[in-house]
Order: structure tokens, then sequence, then C-alpha cells
């Protein structure tokens, strides 16, 4: 990228939306993974139209873009892996309209997930795609990568509440996709192509998002247990009971007490694993549901069963929850955050397969689990970056079994480039082959986020 390039750059963005100095560039050469690479310039864009100008210019120029939201993501996808432009969109982060009635906003896709929820809280309305980093995670992050998050279980995942996205191609062109209405089935469904595309087919600059009325009550309980198995089992009984929680998180040993040690949320460091398990709806079915949940976990051994008795304790459990992962940085150098998904009722078969790997090849493992949804984040903590085999071995190991048993290689965290090894388990090469023709039609000269998953 030369100088004129730069100037021209500059001339789109403004003078002060643009960073070159190694110092700006560091800072987004990296994000929620371990791979690094300094990208040559950082543009702010403002606006569609500037985000649509900046890719003309690169397709004519031939500079790679990779986009960006907050970085928080845990595969490598918004690392500038060709250099080229990294197009940060944290100032692309306004609520454009909030739509009561339709139950809808219209957002850029900057703005943050929990800065969204409190601006809906006053109006009785909820965006319920809540993730572990919702109080950093962006909106066209979270689209990008289709993310689901903890309350997945009742309420499904990013993809299910989009009804529309403004994304910018490749060659500066503007699609205006889907329209304001629950219902839409005219022609191709291409937003399932941009959710969970990871920023390799299109730019996100806006979307149209569908709401929920917040629910009216919602009551946390943690319950501990003596054993995973027993944990497994009364996750698998809770839902072929008819009760649908809201959320249903198992937390093992090693992370509570990791927890524990960060937030003093009063749990017990001697339980094998706990549940932290939320309920919503009416006062009255909450209450119900809390009566024959307690009864479930009774008959799993769950002990020092506690529920929330403020929106002040509440908080305070789904804090520990949320803390699993910085507080896990505190015990090792590194941490790589995986993911899984499989069947639920393979749950414990999967998590002691995961132990006995990662015994086998001498790596301390920390979990945590969607577990309504079959969800599992093994933590791999690690001394040095240069140890990141020993997290490849156990996965080398355990993909083909995962895949073997109807599993997934991530249920939320993407692919990018830390489980690009790993796709031939899942997807046979005629797939790969069409994904790689889609890439091509809407990138044909690969300059947006070049390097990622599908080349």
């Amino acid at each position: 990228m030369d100088n004129k390039t730069l100037a021209q750059l500059e001339v789109i963005t403004g003078k002060d939306n643009l960073k070159t100095s190694i110092e700006d560039l560091v800072c987004y050469s990296y994000d929620g993974y371990l791979r690094e690479n300094l990208p040559e310039a950082v543009a702010f864009p403002q606006s569609t139209e500037q985000v649509s100008n900046i890719l003309k210019l690169a397709g004519s120029e031939g500079f790679a873009v990779t986009s960006r939201g907050s970085g928080s993501n845990l595969c490598g996808a918004s690392v500038p892996k060709k250099g080229g432009l990294v197009l940060a969109f944290s100032k692309m982060n306004r609520t454009i309209m909030i739509g009561r009635a339709e139950r809808l906003a219209v957002v850029e896709p900057g703005k943050v997930l929990d800065d969204l929820e409190m601006e809906l809280a006053p109006l009785g309305l909820s965006y319920p795609v809540d993730l572990g980093s919702s109080k950093i995670a962006t909106i066209g992050g979270s689209i990008a990568l289709n993310s689901g998050g903890m309350k997945a279980v009742k309420y499904g995942v990013t993809r299910d509440y989009l009804l529309g996205l403004t994304v910018v191609l490749a060659d500066g062109s503007i699609l205006e996709l889907g329209t304001k209405t629950k219902k839409n089935v005219v022609g191709y469904d291409l937003m399932s192509l941009f959710c969970g595309s990871e920023g390799t087919l299109g730019i996100i600059t806006q979307a149209v998002l569908k709401l929920v009325v917040k629910p009216k009550s919602r009551m946390v309980l943690v319950a501990h247990f003596k054993s995973m198995e027993e944990t497994c089992k009364a996750v698998n009984e809770v839902l072929a009971s008819g009760l649908v929680p809201a959320a249903i998180e198992i937390i093992d040993r090693l992370v509570i007490g990791s927890v524990e040690d960060y937030t003093h949320a009063g749990l017990d460091r001697s339980a094998e694993a706990l549940l932290l398990i939320e309920l919503d709806g009416k006062e009255s079915a909450v209450n119900e549901d809390s009566a024959a949940l307690n009864v479930i976990l009774e008959k799993y051994g769950a002990y020092a069963r506690k529920e929330a008795a403020t929106p002040e304790e509440s908080d305070k459990l789904w804090l520990a929850r949320k803390s699993a992962f910085p507080s896990m940085t505190r015990l090792k150098n590194v941490c790589i955050a995986e993911d899984i998904t499989v069947p639920v009722s393979r749950l414990y078969e999967v998590i002691k397969k995961l132990n006995e790997l990662s015994v086998k090849n001498k790596v301390m493992m920390g979990l945590i689990s969607h577990s309504g949804d079959g969800n599992l984040h093994p933590h791999f903590l690690l001394d040095t970056k240069e140890e990141e085999f020993k997290a490849d071995r156990v996965l080398d190991e355990l993909t083909p079994f995962i895949v073997s048993l109807g599993g997934t290689l991530s249920g939320e965290h993407g692919i990018g480039v830390s489980k690009k090894k790993f796709l031939g388990y899942q997807l046979k090469e005629n797939e790969l082959t069409t994904m790689r023709a889609l890439k091509k039609l809407f990138d044909p000269k690969g300059i947006i986020n070049p390097g990622s998953f599908i080349d």
C-alpha cells in the first residue's frame, strides 16, 4: 500500500479516521486467538458509502480488507492475515431506530451487545443473544460468526434474529437484504450466506434485528454436584421433562475455583461441577418451573442449591459465568478457548474423553458448557504459544469422534485460522468446492478477509 493509496484512503475517511503508525497497527494485529499479523493501515469508516468507496479502491489497487468489531472473537477471524487494511467499526456504532410496535431495531455493526440491551430495557424489549463477551462484542462481529451464547437453548442464535442486512460487496456494490417484517420468502435467503461467513463474502454495515418482549420474571439458580456424570444426567432430564430454561450452563471444578478467586460469588470450590440455570417468563410459570426443576436437581444429588434473591445476586452469578475466560487467563500465560457441539445426550461421554485426552497430552483444561444445546467450551491452558501443539493433539483425536456422533467442529466461535486445519474432518471435498465457488463469485479478486477458513 503506497503513499498514493494511503492518501486516497484519507480522502475517503478523513485524516483522523486513518491510522498508520506502528503503535496503532499493533493494536489491530490480533484478536482473541494466538495469531498476529500487522496491517498496513487501519480505517474507521462512518458510513456505508465510505465502506463502498474503500472496497472500490481495494479492488483497483489490490490490497486486502479485513473487517473488525471489537476483536473479541476466538478463532483469528479478524486478524489481517494478508496485511492490507483493517476496517474497524468502532465509530459505526449507532442505533438508527427502535420500533417498539414492530419489535425491531436497526443498528450499525459496531454497536456493542450490552449497550443495545441497555437501550432496549426501558422499552420492555430485549435482544436475547447473550454472549459471554457481551460487554465488548459487537453486532457486526456476532453476525459474521452467527454467535449463539448462553440463552440459545431457549431463544436461538444470531441468525434467528436477522430481519435485514446492508452488505457491501468486494466491488463496492451495496446489497439491501431482507425486510422489516417477520415473514419474507422472496428469493434466495442471501442473509444466511453472510451470517456465519466470518467476513469472507462481504462487509456488513447495518442490521435489522428482531427483538422480543422482556420477560416479566426471571429466576437464577446455582446447584453444585459431586460428579460430572450426575451433572450431565440432570441436564438431560431437565430438557426431557419439557422445561425450557433460558440458560443451563455447566462449569467444572477448575473453572469454579478460578472464577471464585476472581469474583467471590460464593461458589463451592469442592464441587466437581455446577449448573447455573435461568428460568424466565410469567412469574407463576417461573415458580412452577422452579419447583419442578428442584425435584430433578435433588434426584441427581445437587447440593448447595441457591436461588438468587435479588436482581443484583442474579447479576453476580452471571458475572461469575462471564468471567470464566478472563479468570482462567490468570492461571497460565496462554488460554485457548475451544468450541465444539454434540448431541446433548452425549455430553458426559465427550467430557470424559476430553479429560482423558487432556491428561494424555499433558495440558491443563477447564470446561464451561452451554449444556442445553450441547455446546462445549474446553479451555486449554498453556505456558507458551509454542505449546499450542498440545491442544492440537487433543483436537486431532477428539474431532473425528465428535463428527462420528453427529457433532460439529464449531457451534458459535467459528473456524477462522484456529480450526482451518480440521475442516476436512467435517466437510466433504464437494462441500468445500461449493464454498470456494461462492467465495469466488462474491469476491473474485480475493480481497475480503483473505487467508481465513476458505480460500
